[in-house]
């Protein structure tokens, strides 16, 4: 039953690059034309800024980046009714999060979102305020609340 699972501890990644705009990426098996930012889970003992570097460089190739913000607190979203109990092997009813803020360091040739194993199939940088927008509905009240938190970092160095 749903109300029985617990969440997955998980991170979420805000990459800016030099012009304040956000790394979005449209994930390879997505039903609908939605783009995320990078998250996944963390490995137990993990710390959750160790957990965002080693995701990073999971999803899109590259660790070129510094942490320069971490959101305050834990963020909750459950998943649809219709996957719950398909992903992460039935184990979860969502997700819990911690997100960072990253500074991109590297060029656009750093990222390469062909990786040991592909979760995207296309990328690009947008801006912040269009993000909650770009997201499966279900995860859109997150998206507002990383970007209520970090608005103050959507500026160019």
């Amino acid at each position: 039953m749903k109300d029985d699972l617990t969440y997955r501890p998980c991170v979420g990644i805000m990459l800016l690059n030099r012009q304040g705009e956000v790394f979005v990426a449209r994930r390879i098996d997505a039903k609908v034309d939605a783009w995320q930012m990078p998250q996944g889970g963390i490995d137990k003992g993990e710390a959750p800024a160790a957990a965002a570097l080693r995701e990073l460089e999971e999803e899109i190739g590259t660790r070129r980046a510094e942490i320069i913000a971490e959101s305050r607190q834990w963020l909750y979203y459950d998943l649809p009714p219709n996957l719950v109990g398909k992903v992460w092997r039935g184990r979860y009813r969502g997700q819990r999060q911690r997100w960072f803020a990253l500074r991109f360091l590297g060029r656009d040739a750093d990222i390469d979102i062909n990786t040991k194993h592909p979760e995207f199939d296309a990328w690009k940088w947008a801006a912040m305020a269009d993000l909650p927008d770009l997201i499966v509905p279900f995860k859109r009240d997150t998206y507002e609340k990383v970007v209520a938190e970090f608005a103050h970092l959507a500026k160019p160095d």
